[in-house]
């Protein structure tokens, strides 16, 4: 276990903050997509939040980044200060959700539910700087101001560098333009152009449990299906 103070908390949607843990220069070894344990500094209790960006990106801007969400008055489910300064206790890496270190795969696609676009994150900035044929994210959320890393994606998207495909489950006024509803099998065979693609489920037990019958039928393999229940 690891000692971390808090360098940064930034809004990343109303139920949502991003936290920078500062490394303070020290080594943490991990694989894109895995998590870790953490709690107030001396609190028994610790709770599982993934690593939203790859050890790469951690190793350059010397800190840990995570999606964690709060409640309607900002706080986390859990005995956690989310302000700058604060210590945290840290325990891990944890988790076999991972990105491979040699896919044979050059294609990938990556399917969140809410903040469950945490690790996939890691892995898709990963992803971005090795060899491949495309990338698509399927990114569902209750509604538009829920997408975390929304202008991000974005900005991926528009530079034509991730196909970028999105829905909201609730009822929103006029100005969403985009699919809304569940990720369906029309809108997901947008995204897959071929078989032998590599795809990451993460988020709530509905999306996971619906989205391998969905990506067999769209020709995937269940070993080319990853999944973490958010």
């Amino acid at each position: 276990m690891i000692t971390l103070p808090i360098r940064d908390v930034r809004p990343a949607t109303p139920r949502a903050r991003i936290v920078r843990l500062d490394l303070g220069g020290r080594a943490f070894t991990y694989l894109p997509g895995q998590a870790v344990l953490i709690g107030a500094h001396g609190a028994p209790t610790r709770r599982p939040y993934s690593i939203a960006a790859p050890p790469e990106e951690a190793a350059a801007r010397d800190c840990l980044e995570l999606l964690i969400g709060v409640d309607a008055d900002g706080a986390p489910g859990s005995p956690l200060t989310l302000a700058s300064g604060a210590r945290v206790d840290v325990e891990g890496p944890l988790g076999a959700f991972t990105f491979p270190p040699d896919p044979e795969e050059r294609r990938f696609l990556f399917i969140a539910g809410g903040t469950g676009i945490a690790p996939l994150r890691a892995m898709l900035h990963h992803a971005l700087a090795i060899p491949h044929l495309g990338l698509g994210v399927f990114y569902s959320a209750r509604t538009p101001d829920d997408f975390a890393y929304h202008d991000e994606l974005r900005m991926l998207a528009d530079a034509g560098r991730i196909e970028l495909r999105q829905t909201v489950t609730r009822t929103v006024g006029d100005d969403w333009r985009g699919a809304r509803g569940r990720i369906d099998r029309a809108e997901l065979r947008r995204l897959v152009h071929d078989a032998a693609t590599l795809c990451f489920v993460c988020g709530p037990p509905s999306l996971v449990e619906e989205m391998p019958k969905l990506l067999a039928d769209l020709g995937i393999d269940r070993q080319r299906i990853r999944m973490e229940e958010w």
